[in-house]
């Protein structure tokens, strides 16, 4: 009989394809619906356990995949996850290359961002309660490297570290845009990690990324642009490499959680005095920012 999370377990939210879940073998798995004071987050999140580990899964996109990226409330999903009592996020993505060593079929694990992302609310603060967190290493490195042995692990391909760019689409990006962030130094590029990334370390959640490559971005010569049928294609055959990979994972964690640093990455974030702060918005942060704000 599973017991409920207590300190120092692990309870880790996916957020991914929409049957991932369905297909990963849970154990008294259920389906839940939470809500959120910032909005309709992208469905309900699927509860359960593989092994001693308890997992959350929701889908980014919402059932059927009806939910295009610039319209993701990324803010409810956060929001539903740390209610849910989870303290680590892996998040799942399809990702387009920009190197030519990072080949579709293979996955990457992120490590930093450019957001080129314009029409998206980044942040859970804002007028009468203000936060500034550091995101000068956005993923954790314990889960984002525990996650890359789990995918090893399963078979995977995967490429250690990568920069991915965040556009806005829905549209993939031009060749002239394509070859400009690979002047940059961005290795992939995709449409959903921003905001997501940024919300998580407001939330004092440790957040990994581990894209899979579906295609090269248009940047190569000579070659058609990017389609989504053969996107998509690549996503289905490499399902159940992910769904291994997480449940690899879930042999693969340490039998106790030890805190993290972002467990803690609003003690010095919050620059609202007290007797400043609106009390409308700071009940909105309660599952977000309960902790440091008392």
């Amino acid at each position: 009989m599973h017991g409920r999370t207590d300190p120092g377990r692990w309870h880790i939210g996916v957020i991914g394809g929409t049957g991932l879940a369905g297909g990963i073998g849970l154990e008294d798995a259920q389906e839940i619906e939470v809500s959120s004071p910032f909005g309709e987050p992208s469905g309900p999140v699927t509860m359960g356990w593989l092994g001693d580990v308890r997992f959350s899964f929701l889908a980014r996109h919402g059932a059927g995949h009806r939910i295009p990226p610039g319209e993701v409330n990324y803010r409810a999903n956060i929001d539903v996850l740390k209610r849910c009592g989870v303290t680590d996020v892996l998040a799942l993505s399809a990702i387009g290359s920009l190197r030519e060593e990072l080949a579709p079929g293979s996955f990457v694990a992120v490590d930093q961002f450019i957001d080129r992302t314009v029409a998206r609310a980044a942040s859970f603060f804002g007028p009468g309660l203000v936060a500034h967190v550091s995101l000068a290493d956005p993923v954790c490195p314990r889960l984002s490297g525990l996650a890359a042995q789990a995918a090893r692990a399963a078979g995977a391909r995967v490429h250690d570290g990568g920069c991915y760019v965040a556009i806005e689409g829905p549209q993939f990006s031009t060749r002239a845009e394509s070859l400009l962030y690979r002047q940059w130094g961005a290795d992939v590029i995709g449409m959903t990690a921003m905001p997501e990334v940024r919300l998580a370390r407001e939330a004092e959640l440790p957040y990994a990324l581990f894209g899979m490559v579906t295609d090269y971005d248009c940047w190569r010569e000579d070659e058609a642009g990017v389609e989504a049928a053969e996107v998509f294609a690549v996503m289905q055959a490499n399902a159940e490499t992910a769904r291994a990979a997480v449940r690899a994972l879930a042999e693969m964690l340490p039998p106790v959680r030890e805190p993290s640093p972002i467990d803690f990455a609003l003690d010095h974030a919050i620059v609202t005095a007290p007797d400043a702060r609106d009390p409308r918005l700071a009940a909105m942060l309660d599952a977000v920012a309960g902790r440091a704000l008392g």
